[in-house]
């Protein structure tokens, strides 16, 4: 029972740093533009809703870690399918081959979050 909840917790961690690595290499590359995403300014309301949306996989995986099944497992269900989708959708948006690598990867952790958690006995 606890070997899942670390797989789980760890599984949030890798996707966390697969998203940082992606950001950390499209601001070396060149790709990203100061003060704006995808060309489009960003507000200071719009960067609370990034924060807000990248906080999720921290905060799983403390949860991961104290939450009791079945509360756990469900949780890690729906919040991992719901970032499958949301970088589903976001895939096509990332014209470089490194960030579309890396989405797929995070789609992977995903994948294997929801995997491990429906599984869990």
């Amino acid at each position: 029972m606890e070997d899942v909840k670390i797989i789980l917790s760890a599984s949030w961690v890798a996707l966390m740093l697969t998203y940082l690595l992606g950001d950390v290499l499209r601001i070396y590359s060149g790709d990203y533009k100061e003060g704006k995403i995808g060309g489009i300014p960003v507000t200071q309301n719009l960067w609370l809703g990034i924060a807000v949306l990248m906080v999720i996989p921290v905060v799983m995986f403390f949860l991961s870690l104290i939450l009791n099944n079945p509360v756990n497992r469900w949780a890690n269900i729906i919040v991992a399918i719901f970032f499958f989708g949301f970088n589903l959708l976001g895939l096509p948006g990332y014209p470089s081959a490194y960030d579309r690598f890396l989405i797929i990867v995070g789609l992977g952790f995903n994948f294997m979050t929801v995997w491990y958690a429906w599984t869990w006995v």
